[in-house]
């Protein structure tokens, strides 16, 4: 989920391009595809996840050109990758989105956002310390989810047999 409104398309269009033109890559209309998919995407991805969601819409492109746009995306800092665990890598726009950190459910798989100025407070303070610009950080925390409505979750009376 987004923490904040997606950016206008155009700006960010616009970097996408000048970061292909700057590299010397084609402007192609499969890479551009992708690019509106990330961008009215409002969760975490993997790649086959949007692989599948092109194909849905009709689009002609292959896994490969998912994965190598990916790829550009992250370089040109307009997606981030991340790695939950073991699990497949996710991804998720990233222009003009503030830090976030992450919750995991290990039995439901189910990833959850939130924002805590604290830890924006302690990142300060242990740049300061260690003398050390901090450029961004990731903060992943695994556990046991408490919804009632987790498919996976383990009930009392399971866990004490």
């Amino acid at each position: 989920m987004s923490i904040l409104a997606p950016p206008p398309n155009e700006k960010v269009r616009d970097i996408f391009s000048g970061y292909l033109k700057q590299k010397g890559l084609r402007q192609t209309p499969e890479r551009y595809s992708i690019f509106e998919e990330v961008y009215t995407a409002d969760d975490h991805f993997d790649a086959d996840e949007l692989y599948l969601r092109l194909k849905q819409k009709d689009v002609a492109v292959s896994r490969a050109t998912v994965y190598n746009t990916l790829d550009l995306l992250i370089a040109c800092n307009l997606v981030v990758k991340h790695q939950f665990g073991n699990k497949q890598a996710k991804y998720e726009r990233s222009f003009r989105f503030w830090q976030h950190d992450h919750l995991i459910c290990i039995d439901c798989n189910e990833l959850f956002e939130f924002c805590d100025p604290r830890i924006q407070s302690i990142q300060e303070m242990v740049q300061d310390i260690f003398k050390f610009d901090i450029v961004h950080h990731s903060l992943n925390l695994y556990g046991h989810c408490r919804r009632e409505d987790c498919p996976n979750r383990k009930t009392e009376k399971a866990e004490g047999q």
